[in-house]
């Protein structure tokens, strides 16, 4: 008996070897809380979800907290997925209450996201007519909720592709001696999976790669591949061929946590090669083009030709975007109260920096019934700045303007219908309003492109949208550059038409025409000689400099500091071009790189800042340095004897020289003195 109970457990392991069970939280796909407000309010979540993902035995955990003012008894939840109404009940009288879901396939859309919408309806007090403005009428979607996805292997070799593997790859792997095009692989695949997923991505060399990472990209023409991975290719590219390969197998590893001695996992290995680098130029072309990887079905791609090119009209310099551009989708609307939707653009979304932008709405409404008052509200960045009363004729057509010191490098509009039924028909109301903003009528217009004297990280990155842009990097420091120039290549096409593909090229290769003629990106030494080129520099690395706060005029940075710090200078080159260098500095030269690459994205706040100083603690200072600023200075370091020296030198050399004429003249009269003698 014991021993069919042994083989009984044993078989049950085996069947479920293959499958895993993995717990997804909203916060590492991006969700942080989100809040509900108002009598009826809704919230939406895309969740993109792995080929491997069976729904059949996935679940949906949330976690919703109401507020303490609402009668429970009153207020519902609703719960909608891929369209679909799955879950609708009264509020709990828990603090924080779990609702459970059992996820299907018809849940998953055609292109594998999750939609999910919670939608509530919400209760304060008896009177609904009072309830409309009650502050205290919301919910919040918690972000430790989750999915509990069921991950199996059945699927693996059929379903994974080149379209649909980027998700799950954890690093990129190249040369420990790498060549610029490694580099520039590098760089598209750590912007093309950025743009898949919402985690830090790992760089390594491949003498470096971890046991543990079984997922991942490697760069590298086919003679500089290890051999052990070049083993894996089952198609090899010939001269002047580019390759993408997904090499696809089930790694068996020690699982301690389980009674089984081995489990198995899906290990990936997206291969980015050429026969030669004429034909990996073709393959990192390819990895910079969207819509061939989208498409791409199969497990390899062999690349004969390969061209990114983009011919820009007035359009497509996009100074007009709609809303359904900047990713607004149709909503229709229904209810009272508060009725709105949410979109985000960036300053980036545009071909230049706007100095003024127009918001324009066009929305169709249900008729105003005598006594209702309605309003169209507009907000910035939470910030209310424009109000209009809707009349009876059902159509929207309106404008508001905004300035530079309202908008940031990243911005949320909300455009709010927001509904007050006459007091005696508040009751019969609830349901007669609605109303739906086109998004295709509406949009952001660019009205004037932002112009300064001098560059600052609030123009970063779209001031590199013009012209063409070359990425510079100091020979032997390029294999501390890896990641950030990632960082730089995805920021720079981080935009709803992403055509930015700049040339890449070591320092020591460039010339004055080069500085002139292209945008420049530079990651340098600080010792690099291109630096004393760069005569528009608000900081000169040629000399010992140090950098004081404003306020309480204390050092902030010097550059003989011992810890490793990235430093991100931005500015116009000699003909106007746009320039950015980083310098690392430190026993962290990566670590310093990556820091600087990230701190300059970030939403900065002020419009002038030049010069940034990052750790690699995660440590950030901002500054505007010009030729007149106080908080630099350049540091002596020179010792009493040799500031005397380059002080009285040429009185020295003087008084050098009238001594041997002297000695001369002297030793002169002598000798002729001592002829006479002897004459006589």
């Amino acid at each position: 008996m014991n021993k069919f109970l042994r083989l009984l457990a044993l078989a049950l392991l085996l069947s479920t070897a293959s499958i895993a069970q993995s717990i997804v939280s909203f916060k590492s796909m991006g969700h942080d809380d989100e809040s509900i407000y108002g009598m009826i309010g809704a919230s939406s979540f895309y969740l993109k979800l792995s080929p491997l993902v069976e729904m059949k035995g996935s679940k949906l955990v949330l976690y919703v907290e109401p507020s303490q003012a609402l009668i429970k008894d009153h207020s519902f939840v609703n719960v909608v997925i891929n369209e679909r109404p799955v879950y609708s009940a009264r509020l709990t009288k828990d603090s924080v209450e779990k609702i459970i879901i059992n996820l299907t396939p018809e849940d998953l859309t055609s292109d594998k996201f999750l939609k999910i919408q919670v939608k509530t309806l919400l209760t304060v007090s008896d009177d609904k007519c009072k309830d409309l403005d009650n502050p205290a009428m919301w919910v919040k979607v918690k972000d430790y909720s989750y999915l509990s996805l069921v991950k199996t292997n059945e699927n693996f070799f059929k379903n994974v592709n080149l379209s649909n593997c980027f998700e799950s790859k954890r690093a990129i792997v190249y040369p420990a001696n790498p060549s610029l095009n490694d580099l520039k692989a590098v760089a598209w695949a750590y912007a093309r999976l950025k743009k898949a997923m919402n985690r830090d991505i790992k760089v390594f060399q491949t003498d470096q790669l971890p046991d543990s990472i079984k997922n991942y990209i490697i760069v590298g023409t086919l003679a500089n591949l290890p051999i052990d991975k070049k083993d894996l290719l089952k198609t090899t590219p010939e001269a002047g061929q580019g390759l993408l390969y997904l090499s696809k197998s089930l790694v068996s590893y020690q699982d301690t946590s389980k009674l089984s001695a081995k489990v198995s996992q899906p290990g990936e290995v997206l291969f980015v090669t050429g026969g030669d680098d004429a034909g990996y130029s073709k393959a990192i072309t390819t990895l910079g083009n969207m819509s061939i990887l989208n498409s791409s079905f199969g497990e390899f791609l062999l690349i004969n030709e390969a061209e990114n090119s983009y011919f820009r009209s007035i359009e497509e310099n996009r100074s007009k975007l709609t809303l359904r551009q900047v990713g607004g989708a149709p909503n229709f609307m229904s209810g009272i109260g508060s009725l709105t939707n949410v979109y985000s653009f960036k300053n980036s979304d545009f071909s230049f920096t706007p100095k003024e932008v127009e918001l324009h709405f066009v929305a169709n409404y249900s008729s105003l019934s005598p006594g209702d008052r309605g309003y169209f509200n507009i907000y910035l960045n939470g910030a209310l700045i424009s109000s209009e009363r809707l009349d009876a004729s059902g159509k929207l057509n309106t404008s508001v303007s905004i300035n530079r010191y309202q908008h940031h490098k990243y911005n949320t509009v909300e455009a709010e219908f927001r509904i007050y039924p006459s007091s005696g028909n508040c009751i019969n109301a609830f349901t007669n309003f609605f109303a739906e903003i086109d998004v295709d009528k509406s949009y952001l217009e660019s009205k004037n492109p932002f112009i300064t004297n001098d560059l600052s990280f609030y123009q970063y990155p779209e001031a590199f949208n013009t012209g063409t842009t070359k990425v510079i990097v100091t020979k032997e420091f390029s294999r501390f550059a890896a990641t950030a120039m990632g960082e730089i290549i995805y920021e720079l096409n981080n935009n709803i038409n992403s055509n930015n593909f700049p040339e890449f090229s070591y320092s020591d290769n460039i010339t004055d025409a080069d500085l002139k003629k292209y945008n420049i990106i530079a990651l340098l030494s600080q010792h690099d000689q291109l630096m004393d080129k760069l005569h528009d520099a608000p900081i000169k690395f040629n000399k010992k400099f140090r950098l004081l706060n404003n306020e309480n005029n204390k050092v902030v940075y010097s550059l003989s500091d011992s810890v490793s710090n990235g430093l991100a200078q931005i500015f116009y080159g000699r003909s106007n071009n746009a320039v950015l260098v980083l310098t690392a500095t430190g026993d962290d030269p990566a670590g310093a790189f990556t820091a600087a690459s990230k701190s300059i994205t970030e939403q900065l706040s002020t419009l002038s800042s030049n010069v940034c100083v990052s750790d690699v603690n995660g440590d950030k200072y901002l500054f505007n340095i010009n030729k007149s600023s106080e908080n630099l200075q350049y540091i002596d370091t020179k010792t009493s004897l040799t500031r005397f020296w380059e002080n009285y030198n040429l009185y020295i050399l003087l008084g050098i020289l009238v001594l041997i004429l002297m000695s001369f003249l002297y030793v002169r009269s002598k000798v002729q003195k001592s002829q006479e003698l002897f004459n006589e």
